[in-house]
């Protein structure tokens, strides 16, 4: 007689249960801590901490568990610390992985919003984010060349992406309408014509081999029963604690607060993040200065800056955002108070549904993996984000290296013209500098930036 399911899997309590509670703690706090350099710097940490150096979980899984965030939107490295800790320690380690890996990143900009907000008239804080705001031109044009590496292998993808940049920048098509666009697009090509439209893979399992002595190796699949009733009931929890408090924000404050705005804004763009947080930076950036007012251009290049030098997700940049927001609406509160509050509100409903992903959809890998529809489709968004990116690092350019850019409409569409005489030289050669570092010679993104922001402050002081 075939044995039940849930008798073929073993429990996480017992799994993660040789984990003392203090070296348990240790490892998700240094990967927390090291979790610099985007996505693959934090994946290449926690492979290092979980699967090298402390054998908790074999090679297979590792990929296997990486392979499924790769499908997700959010921030794929802190879905797969999620991932991991519940395949070790079921719900709660998969809380607490999770929320570790946040927390250095959410301290770390709730501290830079209050700089920049409250004492950014000071000289040192300007030239400070001054020199940031350049290096992020060139970080961004290399975000343009790593995602486009993946994806654009043919004349099909190139079109896609070339599309989507003249629908953004041109014609200021929304975010969402061109990943629903390139999603319809990717699955009726990936039964047409696969050969052109399969090209996002995941990473090769077979190719790994398990150890006999990790916790979790290849046969162990620790995240419980899949099962439609538990899947009811975790999407029930989940969206509580996603949709809960925003209905209590439009209770307290009234649909038309800025707080309100800022949850229902970002719980939007929390399931845009397709092709990684470079994608959905387009449309936060679009709608925070254009819609609600709540930036000015340059600004949201500091916010990129703030992310890109702080440990965790570069997603994180929306706290920045959700700071400035309320800060400068506060109503009855104080500027202060309204900023934390604001922070603390995007935060939360742009990594609840990442939790929620995990913790719904894990049991299933093993259907869903794998699928020619689901490859084709991603293939076809992540060509999309390409141009979606490289219009992000064009709009940044424009707003940091001149003073002044008009902005002309014509027949729906929209052209900026830079006023070649207001081009900032500083910032340009800070820009021209990083990127030099950043192609010619591979410095890592967090010594660029670095380097950037102390060029900024010496600049500020001595010549400025």
């Amino acid at each position: 007689m075939k044995p039940r399911l849930q008798d073929e899997v073993r429990k996480p309590a017992v799994a993660g249960a040789d984990i003392p509670q203090r070296e348990w703690l240790a490892a998700w706090a240094t990967v927390a801590a090291n979790s610099f350099g985007g996505p693959a710097g934090q994946i290449a940490v926690m492979h290092e901490e979980i699967v090298t150096k402390r054998r908790w979980v074999g090679e297979r899984r590792f990929l296997h568990a990486l392979n499924y965030c790769m499908l997700l939107p959010g921030p794929e490295a802190q879905q797969l610390a999620t991932y991991l800790g519940w395949l070790l320690r079921g719900p709660k380690g998969g809380l607490l992985a999770g929320a570790l890996f946040i927390l250095p990143g959410f301290l770390s900009i709730m501290a830079l919003s209050i700089l920049f907000t409250a004492y950014g008239d000071l000289d040192w804080v300007a030239g400070l984010f001054f020199g940031i705001s350049a290096a992020v031109i060139a970080v961004v044009a290399s975000a343009v060349l790593r995602i486009g590496k993946r994806v654009i292998k043919n004349k099909v993808m190139f079109a896609i992406a070339a599309c989507a940049f003249v629908g953004i920048f041109v014609f200021e098509l929304p975010f969402p309408l061109i990943v629903a666009v390139a999603a319809v697009i990717g699955l009726i090509g990936g039964q047409t014509r696969p050969e052109l439209f399969n090209l996002v893979q995941g990473h090769d399992e077979s190719s790994a081999v398990d150890d006999a002595d990790v916790l979790v190796g290849d046969q162990d699949i620790a995240l419980g029963r899949p099962s439609w009733g538990r899947a009811l009931r975790v999407l029930a929890i989940g969206l509580g604690l996603w949709f809960g408090p925003v209905a209590m924000l439009a209770g307290a404050f009234g649909s038309d607060s800025v707080f309100f705005d800022v949850a229902w804004f970002f719980s939007t763009a929390a399931v845009l993040t397709f092709g990684g947080a470079y994608s959905v930076l387009a449309y936060i950036s679009q709608e925070s200065v254009n819609t609600f007012g709540w930036l000015e251009p340059g600004e949201m290049i500091s916010g990129l800056g703030m992310a890109e030098t702080t440990p965790g997700p570069l997603i994180q940049v929306v706290q920045f955002v959700g700071f400035v927001g309320p800060y400068r609406s506060p109503g009855s509160m104080s500027a202060m108070q309204a900023g934390i509050y604001g922070a603390t509100i995007a935060t939360w409903v742009t990594f609840i549904p990442s939790f929620l992903w995990i913790f719904l959809g894990a049991p299933f890998i093993e259907h869903l993996r794998g699928r020619p529809s689901l490859t084709s489709a991603l293939s076809t968004i992540t060509a999309a984000v390409v141009g979606v990116v490289l219009n992000l690092a064009v709009w940044f350019a424009l707003f940091t290296l001149f003073e002044t850019v008009t902005e002309h409409r014509r027949f729906g569409a929209l052209l900026y013209q830079p006023e070649l005489s207001s081009l900032n030289l500083a910032a340009a050669a800070i820009a021209i500098g990083s990127a030099v570092a950043i192609f010619g010679f591979r410095i890592p993104t967090l010594k660029v930036v670095t380097a950037a922001a102390v060029l900024g402050i010496v600049y500020q002081l001595t010549i400025a």
